[in-house]
């Protein structure tokens, strides 16, 4: 399987297709990093999966080429509320303390959804039970965090698994954070992972313009 089928994101290999209830093709690739004193520091390498017929729902975008939807955060919109399923395959490059991932994440999310004037206690509670999920892990290096949403209900499904360990899941049923969840990656100008989000724009620009 680690053959040549295999899709190698900065030496982190990603199967074509991922299979749920349905093939979702590796329609995005990337990397999240920080630079310190000019140097690079990569922490997960990402995949982005998703039903094809996601271009079904971005027809006022066809014919764009791929340099244009990835300054468009108004395709990004329309690619994060698409009803069709969609997984995130997280995989860690960098070792750290799964706390410092969840508060990441915690931060982001709820500064999206105080901008929105969307940040009330159900937010709350379920952010923090998916902060409290990763306060216990430890992102050893191989890692995987998994998102799965399903494309009806506004849920998501978030999964971790390390090296000699069983894998662990929590379920987020709050439909404001579960989107904030999908804009953190697939957010555009906004995401944590600017390769990801031309990655996307290029290979969804080339299906759109078939």
């Amino acid at each position: 399987m680690m053959g040549s089928e295999m899709v190698m994101v900065d030496g982190v290999p990603f199967p074509p297709e991922v299979t749920i209830a349905k093939p979702l093709p590796l329609l995005g690739h990337g990397i999240t990093d920080i630079e310190i004193h000019f140097l690079q520091i990569k922490y997960n390498a990402i995949g982005i999966y998703m039903e094809k017929n996601i271009v079904e729902h971005l027809g006022n975008w066809k014919g764009k080429k791929g340099a244009e939807l990835a300054e468009d955060d108004l395709f990004f919109e329309a690619l994060a509320a698409a009803p069709v399923d969609k997984i995130f395959r997280i995989v860690v490059i960098k070792e750290i303390k799964g706390s410092q991932y969840g508060v990441q994440l915690e931060s982001a999310v709820r500064d999206r959804l105080a901008a929105i004037d969307k940040y009330e206690e159900e937010e709350e509670e379920a952010l923090e039970k998916v902060s409290e999920f990763f306060q216990t892990k430890y992102f050893k290096k191989d890692s995987v965090i998994t998102f799965s949403f399903p494309a009806t209900p506004r849920t998501a499904e978030i999964s971790f698994v390390t090296e000699g360990k069983e894998q662990t899941k929590i379920k987020v049923e709050n439909a404001n954070v579960v989107e904030m969840i999908q804009k953190w990656y697939l957010g555009g100008s906004t995401s944590v992972s600017p390769t990801t989000v031309k990655s996307l724009a290029e290979n969804l620009g080339a299906i759109l313009s078939q």
